[in-house]
């Protein structure tokens, strides 16, 4: 019988950092392409619709090969509030990547506005063009950004906390790099205990 996953596979690991990148990069240049008059808004422009577009496909990668392959089991010990919450954070995590490219894509249909991608490749309207929807839509969009980014922070933390004060395993199981055993749970010590008693 194969023994359970302690790491999640590789592509599925260059997927996570690489998303990761993208995603954060997405989120500075929203908040630059808002915060700035310059022609420099228009650059800004023009390389957030092709990276919100390339997000939207590896995040479609991501699903495919994440339900193909099941996740590192959580440690024994982990505490239910938590493991709850780790659940809806990557559930979360999950729709937003979707929702944020898809509304915006819907946004500038609604706006009339172009979805040009790299060269000539532009993508089709996927709304009709409307100025109330227009609307929404753009308000939309900023809300979940906002939302994305606080649900980062949170995951960032937790990631952190797992790698620095429980040191379970839960972080070697997404980084980089050679992997590290995880340490045996407390219902492991104790079945070795008892069968060795």
């Amino acid at each position: 019988m194969r023994p359970p996953a302690t790491r999640f596979p590789l592509a599925l690991r260059l997927l996570h950092w690489l998303m990761a990148a993208c995603i954060l990069a997405m989120l500075f240049i929203g908040v630059g392409m808002v915060s700035t008059v310059s022609e420099m808004r228009t650059w800004l422009i023009d390389l957030h619709k092709p990276l919100g577009i390339l997000i939207l496909c590896l995040a479609a990668i991501r699903l495919c090969i994440r339900l193909a392959y099941p996740a590192p089991a959580l440690p024994a010990d982990l505490p239910i509030l938590q493991r709850v919450a780790a659940h809806l954070s990557h559930l979360l995590l999950y729709v937003l990547m979707f929702a944020l490219p898809i509304v915006g894509w819907a946004m500038l249909s609604a706006g009339g506005y172009p979805v040009h991608l790299f060269g000539r490749w532009v993508l089709p309207p996927i709304v009709p063009i409307d100025g109330p929807l227009f609307a929404l839509l753009r308000r939309a969009h900023t809300v979940l950004a906002m939302v994305l980014f606080a649900t980062i922070l949170a995951h960032l933390g937790a990631a952190l906390f797992h790698a620095w004060i429980r040191r379970d395993g839960v972080w070697q199981a997404m980084a980089m790099g050679r992997g590290q055993r995880r340490p045996p749970t407390s219902s492991m010590w104790i079945s070795r205990s008892a069968g060795s008693s």
